[in-house]
């Protein structure tokens, strides 16, 4: 599976808008682990890895930013985030960094695994020979 924008009901209403989330619905893993990144300075970059099993969710519940998939054929796509209706899915060993932190962004991190060191791509190289040995 590629990267890939999920939508998630979005229930109006005068007083304030409501989102939700719930497995298996909307979520396509259970959740093992949430985190969010906020007070990003203005030019920084955060991410610049991948993952062995863990798959995520992204979603913009304040302000925006984007993320930016490189392929292994070294192509890159942009996903601009910018709404909480909505968040990119990201599949396993999916490299991956975000830019363009607008002032006061929120990004929420939803894995289908808990925190593990070991699960961590750090290495392009790495991630292009691993998923080159998989074909």
């Amino acid at each position: 599976m590629k990267p890939v924008i999920l939508n998630f009901p979005k229930i109006q209403d005068p007083r304030g808008n409501l989102t939700f989330l719930q497995f298996s619905d909307q979520i396509p893993f259970e959740i093992k682990r949430t985190f969010w990144t906020y007070d990003v300075p203005g030019g920084e970059i955060r991410g610049g890895h991948a993952y062995f099993k863990q798959k995520e969710i992204i979603i913009a519940l304040s302000g925006s930013f984007d993320v930016v998939i490189t392929n292994v054929d070294g192509t890159t796509e942009r996903f601009s985030l910018n709404r909480s209706y909505y968040g990119l899915y990201l599949p396993a060993k999916t490299w991956r960094h975000i830019e363009n932190f607008s002032t006061n962004s929120l990004a929420l991190h939803i894995s289908s695994e808990s925190f593990s060191n070991e699960d961590y791509i750090r290495n392009f190289e790495k991630l292009k020979e691993n998923l080159l040995n998989e074909k």
